[in-house]
């Protein structure tokens, strides 16, 4: 269900409240409901909240915040945006379970994720034939399984990487790092009306935002808390590839590298990811396959006889149920469904493989047996 124009009004007040930002965001709403009630909230109840004190109320009460609200309204209402709230269906899935996700994003085009495989590829602006032929055999490949293919429209790796996707008649998403009223870069703008046909843009940063230095950092933690997979194709010792292979590997997600000539300055990035164990080896399609659990059908939904032979605890016991209906899943999607925190799901997974009820899958993921 979308969210109403008071309510998206009310959010974009709040989101520029100085001293708000995303994880506060999430705080308050997750304590009010919602950013209306937030503002209509009593100075007592707000300074309850752990880590509201009375800077950040007065903040709260200073009403240029609706100002700037109503102007990102009307250029979303004149321009066709789709506002994508954290809480709703249509919000990326993955990206619901980075703790510094986005409350809005901006959308454009035709996005459509839900139970699609999703792979962000990134890698260097100065990209080398290397890198070219192998991106484009990956993509090839994996065109067979209709991933999303995700990246961030910048010269080099990205914009080729959304090209070869678009030949393949494959979903592509392009996250930028400025606001829906521009677009950057430049040349890059015969590109966007055939992304947007099936896939588009998506975005955090609003229409009076220019594409600085700054938010290409938190654009790259969209690019790679938005995929299960991220796949660096070329990087020299240092950019932002690294930096969202870094973002990638903090929300758990995998990450795979593209080894190259040790001489080579622009696979040294991707060398070092391997050789640090932040990033599986990437040589084919087949890998990415293999280590995403990706080739391995459906199980059968399996009988609870197991539950004969071996006692289960009650969280164990949930866990089991949930794992014999979905057939697999990775953990913090099963500690979000089970409702149980993510280091105890840990635990708990831990000790049913040990009783011998569980086993761990490629990708991060578990199955009942």
């Amino acid at each position: 269900m979308l969210m109403t124009e008071n309510e998206l009004f009310n959010t974009l007040a709040l989101l520029q409240v100085e001293g708000v930002g995303d994880i506060v965001a999430k705080k308050l709403i997750a304590h009010f409901g919602n950013a209306e009630n937030i503002f209509k909230a009593k100075k007592a109840s707000l300074l309850a909240v752990e880590g509201v004190g009375e800077v950040l109320y007065r903040n709260l009460q200073n009403k240029e915040a609706f100002t700037i609200a109503q102007k990102e309204m009307d250029f979303i209402r004149e321009s066709g945006i789709k506002p994508l709230y954290f809480q709703e269906r249509e919000y990326p899935e993955r990206l619901k379970h980075c703790i510094d996700g986005p409350v809005l994003l901006f959308g454009s085009g035709n996005i459509n994720m839900e139970g699609k495989k999703t792979v962000s590829i990134v890698g260097t602006r100065q990209m080398t034939s290397y890198g070219s032929d192998f991106y484009r055999r990956l993509i090839e490949d994996l065109a067979p399984l209709n991933p999303v293919i995700i990246s961030g429209f910048a010269y080099g790796v990205d914009i080729h990487a959304h090209c070869v996707a678009m030949e393949n008649n494959l979903q592509t998403i392009g996250v930028v790092a400025h606001g829906l009223n521009q677009i950057y870069p430049k040349p890059h703008k015969k590109y966007m009306a055939r992304m947007e046909q099936d896939g588009g843009f998506l975005t955090e940063f609003w229409s009076y935002s220019s594409p600085d230095k700054e938010n290409f950092v938190k654009r790259n933690r969209i690019v790679a808390g938005i995929a299960e997979a991220t796949v660096i194709v070329e990087s020299s010792d240092k950019g932002g590839s690294l930096i969202t292979a870094n973002f990638a590997n903090d929300y758990n997600r995998d990450v795979f590298a593209v080894p190259g000539r040790v001489s080579d300055k622009y696979s040294q990035g991707c060398n070092n990811l391997i050789k640090t164990q932040k990033a599986n080896l990437l040589t084919s399609a087949a890998d990415l396959i293999y280590m995403m659990n990706w080739d391995i059908q459906e199980k059968k939904t399996k009988t609870v006889q197991k539950q004969l032979f071996v006692t289960l605890e009650p969280e164990e016991q949930k866990i089991y149920d949930y794992l014999l209906k979905q057939g697999k899943e990775q953990m913090d999607i099963i500690a979000l469904e089970c409702g149980i925190p993510v280091f105890k799901v840990s635990s708990l997974l831990l000790n049913m493989e040990l009783k011998g009820v569980i086993r761990p899958l490629p990708g991060k993921m578990f199955e009942a047996i």
